[in-house]
C-alpha cells in the first residue's frame, strides 16, 4: 500500500493520529507534511515506516513531484484553498478532514457532488473527529426510539489545541454566534445559546450551545426530534483534583425501550489526557475505515461522516483501549 499524507502531520492531531495508525497497523507507511522538513522528519523517524515532506497548500498538486502517490490524503489543519481534497480526487485516494465545521463544509459538500465517484470523502469536523457522536450512538443500543438527545462537553482551559485547533476556533466564531439544534423535529437556528453542563463531578459550568455536525448526524441518525450539543471551557475535573487537563462528554438521552416503556439515560465519556486522543482516535478510526484496514472492504468514492463508516461498537472498544471511561449517572 502507498504511504497515507498527512498534512498537517507535525501538529498535534496530525502527529497523533499517526501515532495510533501506527500503533494499530505497524506496516502502514505513512507520509508526515508539515511546514518545517526539520520536524516534519523528527516526528517520521520516530514513527518509523515514514518519510517526511514539505506540501504548498496554495498548489493543486500540493508541491509534490508528480510520480509520488499516497493512499489517502489526511488533512488535520485547515486548508483554505481545499486542494488538498482536489489532491486526493485528482488521484482518486479517499480524503479525510477535520477542520471545516459545520458553517465551511459547503465546499466539500461541492466539490464532491461535481465529482461523486472521484473519491471516497471523509467530513469529520464533529467533535473531536466523531469520538462524542459514536459513544452517544453505542449509548442509544437499549432504545426502542430515541426522543431527545443532549450532548455536553467539558473541555480544560489549557486543553483548547494549538495554533491551528485556536485558529479553527476563531474562524468558526466569525461565522457566527448562532447555536443549532433539532427542535420539534426541525433543525433551528437559536439566538440565545446560554446554558449550562454538569460535570462527572456535580459541578455546574457555564456553557453555550453551538453549531455542529454532531446534531446533524445525531439527528438524522436516530431520528430524534430534539437534539442539541453544548459546550463549556473551564478548569476540569481532573485538574482540580491535582491531574493533567481532562475532558469530559455529558450524553443525556431520552426516549423508549423496545417494547415501549419510557426511557432515559444519562453517562460520562472521560478521557484524563483530555481532548487531544479523543480527537486522533475518532480521525484514526475514519482513516482506518476508508482504507479497509478493518471492518471490511474500502470504501466506495461519494461523501461520508463518521457514523456512516464506523461500527460504534467497534469505537468503543477503541475508546477502552485508549483509557478513555464511561460513567453511568
Amino acid at each position: 500500500m502507498d504511504a497515507v499524507l498527512m498534512l498537517g502531520g507535525t501538529g498535534q492531531a496530525g502527529a497523533d493520529t499517526a501515532a495510533l495508525l501506527r500503533r494499530w497497523h505497524p506496516d502502514l507507511p505513512l507520509t508526515i507534511a508539515g511546514r518545517d522538513l526539520g520536524r516534519a522528519r523528527k516526528v517520521a523517524d520516530e514513527l518509523g515506516n515514514a518519510t517526511a515532506v514539505t506540501t504548498d497548500l496554495s498548489r493543486r498538486d500540493l508541491g509534490l513531484p508528480t510520480d509520488r502517490r499516497h493512499s489517502a490524503v489526511v488533512a488535520t489543519l485547515w486548508d483554505a484553498h481545499h486542494n488538498g481534497l482536489h489532491y486526493a480526487q485528482d488521484h482518486g485516494v479517499p480524503y479525510a478532514s477535520i477542520s471545516s465545521a459545520l458553517v465551511d463544509t459547503s465546499p466539500e459538500l461541492v466539490a464532491v457532488a461535481q465529482r461523486p465517484t472521484a473519491s471516497p470523502v471523509l467530513v469529520a469536523s464533529h467533535w473531536c473527529a466523531g469520538t462524542a457522536v459514536l459513544a452517544a450512538l453505542a449509548s442509544t443500543r437499549e432504545f426502542g426510539r430515541v426522543d431527545r438527545i443532549r450532548v455536553g462537553a467539558i473541555l480544560d482551559e489549557l486543553d483548547t489545541g494549538g495554533p491551528a485547533g485556536n485558529a479553527d476556533l476563531e474562524r468558526w466564531s466569525t461565522a457566527t454566534t448562532a447555536g443549532l439544534v433539532r427542535r420539534d423535529g426541525r433543525f433551528t437556528w437559536i439566538a440565545d445559546v446560554e446554558t449550562e453542563v454538569v460535570s462527572v463531578d456535580g459541578r455546574a459550568y457555564p456553557a453555550q450551545s453551538i453549531a455542529i455536525l454532531d446534531v446533524t448526524s445525531l439527528a438524522l441518525a436516530t431520528g430524534a426530534d430534539d437534539v442539541r450539543f453544548d459546550m463549556a471551557v473551564g478548569e476540569s475535573a481532573g485538574r482540580r483534583t491535582g491531574g493533567r487537563a481532562s475532558v469530559e462528554v455529558r450524553i443525556e438521552l431520552e426516549g423508549t425501550d423496545r417494547a415501549g416503556n419510557p426511557l432515559s439515560r444519562s453517562r460520562y465519556l472521560v478521557h484524563s489526557e483530555g481532548q487531544r486522543p479523543l480527537t486522533a482516535l475518532g480521525l484514526a478510526l475514519g482513516v482506518e475505515r476508508l482504507l479497509g484496514l478493518a471492518l471490511g472492504a474500502p470504501i466506495t468514492p461519494g461523501l461520508h461522516t463518521p457514523e456512516s463508516l464506523v461500527d460504534p461498537a467497534y469505537a468503543v472498544r477503541r475508546l477502552d483501549e485508549l483509557g478513555a471511561t464511561f460513567v453511568d449517572r
